[in-house]
């Protein structure tokens, strides 16, 4: 039997993206509680009131008021018991090479995919970074 993830966090503006993961994720029964934000900054809001510390973050890159690459700016200047063991997996519907390159430049990121995840990503993530849960 697996063991659950606490939390998954999407953070995405991307309201069609958003349900239809959660959708996956709820197929899946992965993790306790799916939750999402709609920009950078709310996630970090989310992050910071460590109600419900996320396991991972899918992150998009391209979102109002606070993009991917500013919340991942902010994320690695908090302390690591904010940070914990996050995995962070970039979600992009990007196609510029230099977008991956420039992912690879934070260390809190573990993978860079593109828009949709589906099945077979997923759980090719919970095996690569919770290898204790599946």
């Amino acid at each position: 039997m697996k063991k659950k993830l606490n939390c998954i966090l999407l953070v995405d503006d991307d309201n069609a993206c958003n349900y239809y993961h959660r959708r996956l994720l709820k197929e899946l029964d992965c993790t306790e509680s799916i939750e999402v934000a709609t920009d950078g900054r709310m996630a970090l809001d989310f992050i910071k009131s460590r109600k419900n510390r996320p396991d991972i973050i899918f992150l998009d890159i391209n979102m109002p008021k606070m993009d991917g690459w500013e919340f991942l700016t902010e994320y690695e200047t908090l302390s690591e018991d904010d940070k914990a063991t996050t995995v962070i997996a970039m979600v992009t519907s990007s196609l510029n090479p230099d977008d991956k390159l420039k992912s690879e430049s934070f260390s809190s990121v573990k993978g860079f995919n593109s828009k949709y995840l589906d099945e077979e990503t997923i759980d090719k993530i919970l095996r690569r970074d919770f290898a204790d849960h599946f």
